[in-house]
């Protein structure tokens, strides 16, 4: 399932058109499929989601380095200016003169008395000339230049546990990025897709109140033409004009709804508010939801099971995460053991330069054991805060899982009826427009009232932003249904002291729609119905 939702993420960057990384070329057209590419290119929660993954990878090879050895190297030079072993010298300033070198004394039985009494004398007598400190000079003690190169390496032998808690909560923390990633991705792609129906609605609605507006345009032409040759009342004249100047206002309000539909979609596109932007996908072309690419990036696509949600899986994660911080937190009762060893190659030549000096090693090896004996109950203390963040997690996933089967419930009743409503509109604008022909016809010539008129141009209106509105709704329906699995659930669930973050992005069932009041106002029909009651009114 995680590899068939991170391959579901294609679709935003090959999988829909084919086409490389590369930047398409607009020219101020722009379809669905391009919106998408281009938005998880430069969308910033994505890349903040990226970088998220990135850091609890790097994490991960932290909390697992301590299964390795460590091995370190180092080089230092130290030069004494004065210490407590200068009085071992001669001391003046000018170097000792060289001590005589004394042969080992041999007695020699064979010589006669006297020459065996003058060797043994001169023997007396170099000993005695003899430096008694001599043997010290070649100490490490007070030399001026010491040169130490150096390897230590460690090893953890046994942790009691810390190091595979420490390993298992940042594992569970790289897979809760990589989920938290998944998200965002199938965050943007909803949120992406919302906008653009949004705008084309928003472009539908404002060329049927452009329509309308002409239609009351040309029936006030009518009624003057009538009215001048006497074939009409004042009163007709009047509510013809009444129903052109309310016309107008509906006309501007739709106007800066499609603007503020298009600057919400340039956003998210990061593209500059003031570019000019055509949309070539059509409301009722369904070929990229239907389209056969899903089944084959997607094993099952629209799973509403509990267990396949991406906030259930996080919320596991972090139940996993916990516990491994329990298990570091009861780890520190036991004892540690580590095995060390140090290695140094010194020498301490009588000048600067270390070349050509004689280099002694010293090397050690050693085995640590430590364990706390008292600690004034810290660690009591921080297995009780592990044990309840343990507890505290395991509720959270049991409340994302009741979340998770109300946010699919809400899902799949949505997606009946926006079916139900786009295959209601099936046909009506269609009669609608039929039934307004005959009106105007029959108006035209005196056979009905300006009131069936009227009547027969609200319904066509309503019909068609019903039509648009139905077809907006489904397709946002469908590709949220699609992406279910991986999108965040209804409620944002909090997650304090949870050791993984959830995603951010609150993506509501509603929040489709909730975007479109933004942006849209849906009371197209009251706007209709308002002016009708104007004209019913009269001037």
């Amino acid at each position: 399932m995680n590899k068939s939702l991170g391959l579901l993420l294609l679709l935003m960057s090959s999988a829909l058109h084919g086409v490389g990384a590369q930047e398409p070329q607009r020219n101020g057209r722009l379809t669905l499929a391009e919106a998408l590419e281009i938005a998880e290119r430069r969308s910033e929660s994505v890349g903040i989601a990226r970088a998220g993954l990135a850091r609890a990878e790097g994490e991960r090879q932290q909390a697992r380095s301590p299964y390795f050895p460590q091995l370190s190297g180092s080089a230092s030079y130290q030069r004494t200016l004065e210490s407590q072993f200068s009085g071992l010298s001669s001391g003046t300033d000018s170097a000792p003169a060289p001590a005589p070198v004394c042969n080992r004394f041999v007695p020699q039985p064979g010589l006669p008395i006297d020459q065996r009494l003058d060797s043994l004398e001169q023997a007396v007598e170099c000993a005695s000339a003899a430096d008694p400190f001599a043997s010290f000079r070649d100490l490490p003690f007070g030399r001026e230049n010491t040169y130490r190169f150096g390897l230590s390496a460690s090893q953890v032998l046994f942790s009691g546990g810390q190091v595979g808690g420490r390993a298992q909560a940042a594992g569970a923390g790289v897979r809760s990025a990589a989920i938290g990633l998944t998200s965002a991705r199938a965050q943007l792609l909803l949120d992406v897709t919302a906008a653009y129906y949004d705008a084309s609605l928003a472009d539908r609605l404002y060329a049927i109140a452009q329509a309308t507006l002409q239609q009351a345009d040309t029936t006030l032409s009518q009624t003057q033409l009538a009215r001048e040759v006497g074939n009409l009342a004042e009163f007709d004249l009047l509510r013809a004009r009444v129903t052109r100047d309310n016309q107008r206002p509906v006309v501007i309000q739709r106007r800066a709804d499609r603007d503020l539909a298009y600057f919400r979609l340039k956003s998210l596109l990061d593209f500059p508010l003031d570019e000019p932007l055509a949309l070539t996908t059509e409301l009722g072309d369904t070929s990229l939801v239907d389209s056969p690419l899903f089944s084959a990036l997607v094993d099952t696509p629209g799973d509403t099971l509990t267990a396949s949600r991406a906030p259930v899986r996080q919320a596991a994660e972090a139940v996993e995460s916990q516990r491994g911080l329990l298990r570091v937190a009861r780890g520190q009762r036991l004892p540690q053991v580590a095995l060390s060893s140090q290695y140094a190659q010194l020498a301490f030549p009588d000048k600067v330069s270390p070349f050509g000096a004689d280099f002694v090693s010293d090397w050690t090896v050693s085995l640590g054991l430590q364990l706390p004996i008292f600690t004034g109950g810290r660690i009591g203390g921080e297995v009780r805060a592990a044990r309840a963040n343990v507890t505290e997690a395991e509720l959270r996933l049991q409340q994302s899982r009741e979340l998770a089967q109300v946010d699919a419930r809400n899902a799949a009743i949505q997606m009946e009826a926006a079916e139900a409503g786009w295959q209601a509109s099936a046909g009506t604008v269609e009669q609608a427009a039929r039934a307004y022909q005959i009106a105007e016809l029959r108006y035209r010539e005196g056979i009905s009232t300006q009131t069936e008129l009227l009547d027969s141009r609200i319904q066509l209106q309503q019909a068609q932003a019903s039509r648009a509105r139905a077809a907006r709704d489904l397709q946002v329906a469908k590709v949220r249904v699609l992406l279910l699995p991986a999108l965040p659930l209804a409620q944002t669930l909090q997650t304090q002291g949870a050791g993984i973050p959830q995603p951010g992005a609150d993506t509501s069932p509603t929040a489709p729609a909730a975007l479109y009041r933004a942006a849209v106002p849906q009371d197209t029909q009251s706007d209709f119905t308002g002016t009708n009651q104007t004209e019913a009114a009269g001037p």
